[in-house]
C-alpha cells in the first residue's frame, strides 16, 4: 500500500492505467518512444562509465552532466516561445534525427579509440542544445494527441511510466553491454534505436488547429509567459519546489558510478542495477499516478511524494550495503518521479492553452537547466567533503524545501479550484 488516502490500485482500475491507448496517434507515439528511450539510458550508463573509466573523477561526472543539461538554462524559455508558434511534430522529428546523429559520432569516436574526455563533453554539449529545444516541444505536443482534456493526465503519467520503464531496462542492458562489446556498441544500439521514434512520429496525423496569430517579438512573449506564470500563484509555487528538488536532488544520479565503484566497491553492472532499481521505484510511481483519477488530490500528493524523495535520497547517501541501496533508491525512484509527474500534469491541466509551451518550458527549465549548476556543484562539494556527505546534505534541503511546500498546500490548492473553474467557463 502507499501512504496516501484513497483507494488502493485495486483490478478494476487497472484499466484506468491504460485509458490514453485509445488513442491512435498517442499509440504510435508511445511504441516509438518506448523502443528509442531504452537505447537512450544505454547510451546515459554507457557515457558515464566511459568518463569515471577515463579519469576517475567525481568533478568530472558533475561536469559532464553540466555540459548536457546547462544548455538548456539558456534556451528552454525561448524554446517554449517558439512551441507555441511552430509545429510541435515537425520540429520533434528534426530534433530525434540530431539526436541520432550525435549518438552514431560518439560510438565512430569510441569504437575507433579516438574518444578523449573534451570530445565527450563537447558532444554533451551539443546533445543537451538538441534537447533543450526538443522538451518543450515534446511536453507541449501530448496534449495535441489527446483530444479529451480528462484524459492528458493519464497520458503524462503513461509517458513517466515509459521513460522509468526505459530506465529500469536500459542500464542494466548497458551495464552487460559495457562488459561484453565496450561503451562503443552502447553508443551504436542508441542510435539506430531512434528510427522508432522517427517512424512513430511520421505515422501520426494531427487535425490542424486554428492558433492565435502571435504578435510581438519572442522576447516580448517571453516576458508575457514568466508575468503569466509568477503571477498565478499555484505554478509559481509548484515550479519552485521542483527548481529546488532538482537543484539539490537530481545531481545524486550523475555521482552513481562513484557509489557503485567506490562505496559499494561494485562494476559497471552494479551501477546498471543500481539505475534499474532507481527506475523500478520510477515505474511503479508512474503506474501509481497514471491510476489517479481526481486532480484535487495531485497537490497533497506532490507534497508527500516530495518528502519522500528527500528521505530516500538520503538513507542511500549513508547507505554501504548493495542491498539497502537499492531499496533506498526504488524508494527515492518512486517519490521522484511522483512529484515531478504530479506537477506536470497540473500545470498542464490549469495552464492557458496559448501560453502553455511557455509555462512547460519554464518546467523543463527546473530540472533540465537547473539540474547541472546542482550536478556542478554537488561534484565540487564532493572533492572536499566525500559523495555521501554530499548527497545527504542536499537530501536535507531537499526535505526542507517540500516542508515549505506543504505550508502552502492548502491555498495551492483553493488556487488550483479556481482555475478548474475558469477552464471550465
Amino acid at each position: 500500500m502507499f501512504p496516501f488516502r484513497g483507494r488502493p490500485i485495486r483490478f478494476d482500475t487497472v484499466k484506468n492505467i491504460f485509458r490514453a491507448f485509445k488513442y491512435r496517434n498517442y499509440r504510435y507515439y508511445y511504441y516509438g518512444q518506448s523502443i528509442s528511450l531504452i537505447g537512450v539510458w544505454v547510451q546515459n550508463i554507457a557515457m558515464g562509465w566511459l568518463v569515471y573509466r577515463l579519469t576517475g573523477s567525481a568533478l568530472l561526472l558533475g561536469t559532464i552532466a553540466f555540459a548536457l543539461q546547462i544548455p538548456s538554462l539558456l534556451i528552454t524559455p525561448f524554446a517554449g516561445v517558439l512551441a507555441d508558434r511552430w509545429n510541435r511534430r515537425n520540429v520533434i522529428i528534426i530534433t530525434q534525427i540530431l539526436l541520432m546523429l550525435v549518438a552514431f559520432i560518439l560510438a565512430g569516436l569510441t569504437l575507433t579509440n579516438r574518444i578523449t574526455v573534451p570530445l565527450i563533453i563537447i558532444m554533451a554539449l551539443v546533445n543537451g542544445i538538441i534537447l533543450a529545444f526538443d522538451t518543450p516541444f515534446r511536453q507541449s505536443f501530448v496534449p495535441d494527441i489527446i483530444t479529451r482534456r480528462e484524459d492528458l493526465s493519464n497520458a503524462i503519467a503513461l509517458n513517466s511510466s515509459l521513460y522509468n520503464l526505459a530506465r529500469f531496462i536500459g542500464p542494466p542492458i548497458g551495464g552487460i553491454l559495457i562488459a561484453w562489446v565496450g561503451e562503443g556498441w552502447c553508443f551504436f544500439i542508441n542510435g539506430i534505436s531512434f528510427v522508432a521514434v522517427i517512424a512513430g512520429l511520421t505515422a501520426i496525423r494531427i487535425q490542424k488547429k486554428l492558433r492565435p496569430r502571435r504578435f510581438g517579438s519572442i522576447l516580448s512573449q517571453l516576458r508575457e509567459g514568466l508575468g503569466y506564470s509568477w503571477s498565478f500563484l499555484p505554478i509559481r509555487y509548484l515550479i519552485t519546489l521542483v527548481a529546488l528538488s532538482s537543484f539539490f536532488g537530481l545531481p545524486f544520479q550523475a555521482l552513481l558510478p562513484v557509489f557503485a565503484a567506490e562505496i559499494l566497491q561494485g562494476d559497471a553492472q552494479l551501477l546498471g542495477l543500481l539505475t534499474g532499481a532507481l527506475g523500478a521505484g520510477a515505474l511503479s510511481g508512474a503506474i501509481f499516478l497514471a491510476s489517479r483519477q481526481n486532480l484535487n488530490n495531485i497537490p497533497r500528493i506532490t507534497f508527500l511524494t516530495a518528502m519522500l524523495f528527500a528521505a530516500g535520497l538520503a538513507a542511500f547517501a549513508l547507505s554501504s550495503f548493495i542491498v539497502l541501496s537499492m531499496i533506498a533508491l526504488v524508494i527515492t525512484g518512486f517519490g521522484m518521479i511522483v512529484h515531478f509527474n504530479a506537477t506536470n500534469s497540473l500545470i498542464q491541466n490549469i495552464s492557458d492553452e496559448d501560453k502553455r509551451g511557455r509555462v512547460i518550458s519554464l518546467y523543463s527549465l527546473t530540472f533540465m537547466g537547473i539540474t547541472p549548476l546542482g550536478s556542478l556543484l554537488a561534484g565540487a562539494t564532493a572533492e572536499y567533503i566525500g559523495v555521501p556527505y554530499t548527497i545527504f546534505s542536499f537530501s536535507m534541503i531537499c526535505l526542507a524545501s517540500a516542508l515549505l511546500f506543504g505550508k502552502r498546500l492548502r491555498f495551492i490548492m483553493c488556487g488550483l479550484t479556481k482555475a478548474q473553474r475558469r477552464l471550465a467557463i
